[in-house]
């Protein structure tokens, strides 16, 4: 299993970014995936998650209303659009499957990409 992220980068306030994560080594039309990100001294949080049935999709808080998360199973991606981003979304930001083999599930996660919201 393989997820790569990548659209990282710095912003102003205000600005927009979009994430991309690649995936590979499953069956991604099944997996649930899932954005999270984490700041300096904090703990790890979701962002959002797209169901693999239907894409219901689910969002923090914080970011309800600014970002939007996507999928393409035909490209194996799952993107999160980064609107009217804030000094306090500065963090970095994970790619994170829920894979289901023989009933039980697993996690995986990608290496991460930076994103910095400064002016």
């Amino acid at each position: 299993v393989q997820l790569v992220e990548s659209g990282g980068g710095l912003v102003q306030p205000g600005g927009s970014l979009r994430l991309s994560c690649v995936a590979s080594g499953f069956t991604f039309s099944m997996s649930d995936m899932s954005w999270y990100r984490q700041a300096p001294g904090k703990e790890r949080e979701l962002v959002a998650v797209i169901r693999s049935a239907g894409g219901t999709t689910n969002y923090a808080d914080s970011v309800k209303g600014r970002f939007t998360i996507s999928r393409d199973n035909a490209k194996n991606t799952v993107d999160l659009q980064m609107n009217s981003l804030k000094p306090e979304d500065t963090a970095v930001y994970y790619c994170k499957a829920l894979v289901v083999r023989n009933w039980r599930n697993y996690l995986y996660w990608g290496q991460g990409t930076q994103v910095t919201v400064s002016s």
